[in-house]
């Protein structure tokens, strides 16, 4: 088997070569490794070619400041930090939560911790009082990370309180205690399934399940994202994702220094599209990974009036619309490559660079993943759930498990997604197995017909849910959100049904239309699909049986 480095440098040379990476590849041997220490500190901060290198790079647009590190400036700065949260002890296994937004002190910690052998439960600065609670009694947390305008939503629920700044509330430590000891030395050695971080999923459904990855499944498991996104050594990469959330780490730790590239992080007190393009271009970005919200907002502007860097361009959270695509391929020349995976895992399945794409397909399984397509019976099937294998062809970005849930004598991990492969292995994601239903004995996916919807001028977002119906059982209903120009009235209505029907084939047509004025999302932004199942929302309901224009 492969060491860490052989497998990425294997991944870096075939990065246009798909068949063969996919073919070859071999996930490194499960040998002990601290990727902080061994990869980051080890190479990164020392090698000649890399250790004064921006390993970070932040701009606040409001303030207009930056901050660079270096790799060799991070690894002393956590080293230190590592020292500190030892002296006030914390060790192997203790949990940290880190609430924190994108500030230095985010990356020390996450460096610090993986040194020290704790474990991170990252949290978004979103989270509520009670929110926090949760997580820190369910996630066991011993310590946690905030800064001073957080601290007060913390309470006295984690034994031991650091503040970053220079001045902690009273009953809190200093992040910082003065100590400039830039060197730092394991307690022993760090198991390639001992812990690293604890993530709560989003709950679209349910209670947020405890996601544990270990040294092995998110450092060495990012292989996987770092050759879907294309990232080479030098590269200077953004990714668009709120700190506490997995793609995170995906994207703004992990995958780029596993390529020696620098994250570049984009602070703005509100999101401006303008303004981000703006600093795009200054700065010479080469690499950007955001979501379909973003990727929405960005195609209203004229994209020409930007001359961009930018060679690659990625999409993730959820699936993105093919007339979004479009848009940017016509103006600056390069194709959104869409790309699949979970807390629970890294990207699974992708559109890497130099392959043919297909409109809709989020791509082929990435290098070190095996993709099962099974039916309810847990048979092979051309639409299924997509699953992993746990026995000789489990991934090594696949978590450890869910805490307190044993999943011994398992054979498969279900992802509760289901898609469709054709006959080339190119995937298209159907929907969440709970989303998808049936209507005339039909199966409809959500968000197929979400993507009929927003492609209509005056809808900004949609969201399709199942409406109870006497004959078919149930029918698509929409939950429509229109441009700040168009009146939620009959005539909108109307065109939206038409769109429907020109675009859509009758068992799928969409059948109850109404307009609100937002969607129900968790933190992440993800769509709750099942509350609007359950409780619906307040808004201007049409049907599409009221139209005379329509019948016939």
């Amino acid at each position: 088997m492969p060491s860490f480095a052989a497998a990425r440098d294997f991944l870096l040379a075939h990065r246009e070569d798909w068949a063969l990476a996919y073919a070859e590849f071999r996930w490194p041997e499960k040998v002990p490794f601290n990727w902080a220490l061994d990869w980051f500190d080890g190479v990164l901060a020392t090698d000649p070619g890399t250790r004064e290198r921006t390993a970070l790079h932040i701009v606040d647009t409001a303030t207009g400041g930056e901050v660079r590190l270096s790799f060799a400036a991070l690894a002393k700065r956590s080293n230190r930090l590592a020292n500190r949260l030892r002296r006030l002890g914390l060790g192997r296994g203790d949990r940290i939560l880190l609430l924190l937004g994108n500030v230095p002190e985010l990356w020390e910690t996450m460096l610090a911790a993986a040194k020290l052998g704790a474990v991170v439960i990252p949290a978004t600065t979103l989270l509520t009082a009670e929110d926090l609670a949760d997580r820190i009694e369910r996630g066991r947390a011993r310590a946690v990370v905030t800064s001073p305008e957080h601290a007060g939503k913390i309470g006295s629920a984690a034994a031991i309180r650091i503040a970053t700044g220079d001045a902690p509330p009273p009953g809190w430590h200093a992040y910082d205690d003065g100590s400039r000891d830039g060197n730092f030395a394991p307690d022993g050695p760090t198991l390639p399934d001992d812990p690293l971080l604890l993530y709560f999923t989003s709950g679209t459904t349910a209670r947020p399940k405890l996601v544990v990855h270990s040294h092995y499944s998110y450092p060495v498991g990012h292989l996987s994202t770092m050759y879907w996104l294309g990232l080479r050594p030098g590269d200077v990469h953004l990714n668009i994702s709120s700190p506490g959330w997995a793609k995170h780490a995906w994207s703004s730790f992990f995958a780029p220094w596993n390529a020696a590239a620098t994250v570049f992080i984009v602070n703005q007190p509100h999101f401006g599209a303008e303004a981000l393009l703006d600093v795009i271009a200054a700065h010479r970005v080469t690499s950007l990974c955001a979501p379909p919200t973003v990727w929405r907002m960005l195609a209203q502007l004229d994209l020409t009036q930007w001359r961009i860097g930018l060679r690659e361009l990625c999409g993730a959270g959820e699936p993105l619309n093919p007339e979004i695509i479009a848009c940017f391929r016509s103006a600056w020349g390069l194709t959104i490559r869409d790309g699949y995976g979970q807390t629970e895992t890294t990207a699974q399945i992708g559109n890497p660079p130099g392959q043919a794409l297909k409109p809709g397909s989020m791509g082929r399984p990435l290098p070190g993943y095996r993709i099962h397509l099974l039916d309810e019976e847990d048979a092979p099937a051309a639409e299924g759930e997509i699953c992993l294998g746990l026995d000789a062809d489990r991934p090594g970005g696949l978590m450890l498990g869910y805490e307190g849930v044993d999943a011994h004598g398992h054979r498969l991990f279900h992802t509760g997604d289901v898609a469709m492969v054709d006959d080339d292995g190119y995937l298209t994601f159907v929907g969440r197995r709970d989303d998808v239903f049936k209507s005339s004995d039909y199966r409809i996916s959500p968000f197929e017909l979400e993507s009929v919807l927003v492609e209509h001028p005056t809808v900004v977002e949609a969201a399709v849910v199942p409406f109870p119906d006497a004959l078919r059982l149930s029918v698509p209903k929409a939950y429509v959100i229109l441009t700040a120009s168009a009146a939620p009235d009959r005539e909108t209505a109307l065109a939206i049904f038409r769109h429907s029907r020109a675009h859509l084939a009758p068992y799928k047509r969409i059948r109850r239309l109404e307009f609100v004025s937002d969607l129900p999302k968790t933190i992440s932004g993800k769509i709750r699909r099942a509350q609007l199942r359950r409780t619906g929302a307040s808004g201007v309901e049409f049907v599409e049986a009221d139209f005379a224009e329509l019948r016939g």
